[in-house]
C-alpha cells in the first residue's frame, strides 16, 4: 500500500490563525492552542464592547449636559426655577416642546458653545413658567374634557 500524504487543510487553518493573532504578545501568538483560545476571546470581547461603547457614549453625553446645565443655575443663581435646571426636567421639557435635539448634538453643543445651551434652556423655562402661571385644570363631562385656566 502506497503513502498517502497529509494535506494543507490544518497547516492553512493554523496560518489564518496566525496572522490574527500576530499582533499578541508571548506565547499568545506562538502556540496553537492558546492562539485559539485567545482569539475566541478577543472575538467576545469584541462583540461584547461594541455595544457597550453606545452605552458609554450616552453616559459622557448625558455627563456633558448635566455639568454644563448645572453651572448655568449657578452662574444665573436662579432660585424660583431651580428645579428646572437638572438634565431630567432639561430633557423632559425638550420632549415636550418636541424638540429634535438629540444627546449627541446637545453634548456637543455644551462642549462649543455653552451661550447656545443656556439660550436653549432659557427658551424651555420661559415655556415651563408659561405652564406654571396657569395651571390647566381638567374636568371631565359626559366623555368630553374641558380646559379651565386657574390662577
Amino acid at each position: 500500500m502506497t503513502r498517502i500524504r497529509r494535506g494543507y487543510i490544518a497547516r492553512r487553518r493554523r496560518t489564518k490563525m496566525r496572522l490574527f493573532s500576530s499582533t499578541f504578545r508571548g506565547a499568545h501568538s506562538r502556540l496553537t492552542r492558546t492562539m485559539t483560545q485567545q482569539k475566541t476571546r478577543a472575538l467576545g470581547s469584541a462583540h461584547r464592547d461594541r455595544s457597550r461603547k453606545k452605552r458609554d457614549f450616552r453616559r459622557l453625553w448625558i455627563t456633558r449636559i448635566n455639568a454644563v446645565i448645572r453651572e448655568i443655575a449657578v452662574l444665573h443663581k436662579i432660585k424660583v426655577f431651580y428645579k428646572f435646571y437638572k438634565y431630567s426636567r432639561f430633557i423632559y421639557k425638550l420632549h415636550t416642546k418636541h424638540s429634535l435635539l438629540n444627546r449627541k448634538i446637545l453634548a456637543q453643543i455644551a462642549i462649543s458653545n455653552r451661550n447656545c445651551i443656556s439660550m436653549i434652556s432659557n427658551e424651555i423655562i420661559q415655556f415651563a413658567g408659561f405652564f406654571l402661571r396657569n395651571r390647566l385644570a381638567r374636568r371631565m363631562h359626559s366623555g368630553k374634557v374641558e380646559y379651565k385656566l386657574i390662577g
